[in-house]
Order: C-alpha cells, then sequence, then structure tokens
C-alpha cells in the first residue's frame, strides 16, 4: 500500500482505466466522508458504472441500488436513478472550490437528497459552489478519470471495480 498522510480518510478507487485516489475531507462533509466510507467498506461501489461522464465536466458514479454492472438486474438505463439502502444526507455545503479533480455529491433538487452518488470534476465547474458537497480532492490518478468513457448515458461504461479506505488494505 502506498504511503498516505490519512489512510483512514484516503479511499482509493480501482476502475476500468486505472487507480484513483482520493482525500476525503470529514473536515468539509464529515457525514458524507462517514458515509461513503461505510458504503466502500460493504462493497457497495465495487462494479458500479460511470453512468453520467459529460466532457469538460464532470464524471458521475455510485449508483449503488441501480448501477452495479455485476448484477444480475442490471439496468443501464435506470443507471443513476437509484441510491443506497440508507437514508438520505443532510447537505454539508462549503466554500470549497469546485475545480478539477474534486469529488462532490450528486444530489436531486432537495438539497437533502445526496445518499450514494457523486461526481468528479474533469475542470473547475464553479458554478456548483455552495450548491453540492465537496467531500474529496483526486490526489493520484486524475489521468484515468479523464480516460474515462463519456456518454448521457455512457454505452458500455466504464466502472469502479473497487473502492476500498486506505486504512483496510493490506500490505
Amino acid at each position: 500500500m502506498a504511503d498516505y498522510a490519512d489512510p483512514e480518510n484516503t479511499l482509493v478507487i480501482e476502475t476500468t482505466k486505472g487507480n484513483v485516489v482520493i482525500a476525503m475531507r470529514p473536515d468539509l462533509a464529515p457525514g458524507h466522508v462517514d458515509h461513503i466510507k461505510k458504503l466502500a467498506r460493504e462493497g457497495a461501489y465495487d462494479g458500479v458504472v460511470f453512468h453520467r461522464v459529460i466532457d469538460g465536466f464532470m464524471a458521475q458514479t455510485g449508483d449503488v441500488k441501480f448501477g452495479n454492472s455485476e448484477k444480475p438486474d442490471f439496468s443501464p438505463s435506470r443507471a443513476g436513478t437509484g441510491g443506497s439502502q440508507y437514508p438520505n444526507l443532510k447537505q454539508e455545503f462549503s466554500a470549497e472550490p469546485h475545480v478539477r479533480g474534486v469529488a462532490s455529491m450528486a444530489r436531486a433538487q432537495d438539497p437533502n437528497s445526496a445518499n450514494s452518488q457523486f461526481f468528479i470534476c474533469f475542470q473547475d465547474a464553479r458554478f456548483l459552489d455552495r450548491q453540492y458537497t465537496v467531500w474529496g480532492q483526486v490526489i493520484e490518478g486524475m489521468e484515468n478519470v479523464d480516460q474515462i468513457k463519456r456518454g448521457e448515458p455512457v454505452i458500455n461504461p466504464d466502472k469502479m471495480v473497487s473502492v476500498k479506505v486506505a486504512a483496510d488494505i493490506a500490505e
């Protein structure tokens, strides 16, 4: 395992394009970080596709209900419409800017509707500032994020093969 400054708050995502490492920010969004770690530790994110990927904007993933390509009931047309079995989260908006590499929660119109879906910004998206919960920053593998197949919806999408909290990865 790499030597991360805070392994308990580092998310290691193996994607079909390569690894992406996110430094989670419990100082900005403690509830969201705890929720993401819980889902990662349950294996809920493993096999989940990047269902909405907009060039020059962001790559969205995390629909653990309908977006898991490894489940027999996977339906690409429904990916992006679900969350997890847990309740939605109360927003934790901050002044942290939506810039290249930021990981932020996806949500519906209701500010308190984020659940399991998140996105990674390809480039600055400052119009999202203070309206979406920023919970992390890519610290390794942004070149892999850049290679994720585009689409809305994505045809034959890339996916998160495995998602782990760095502290849980054996040497």
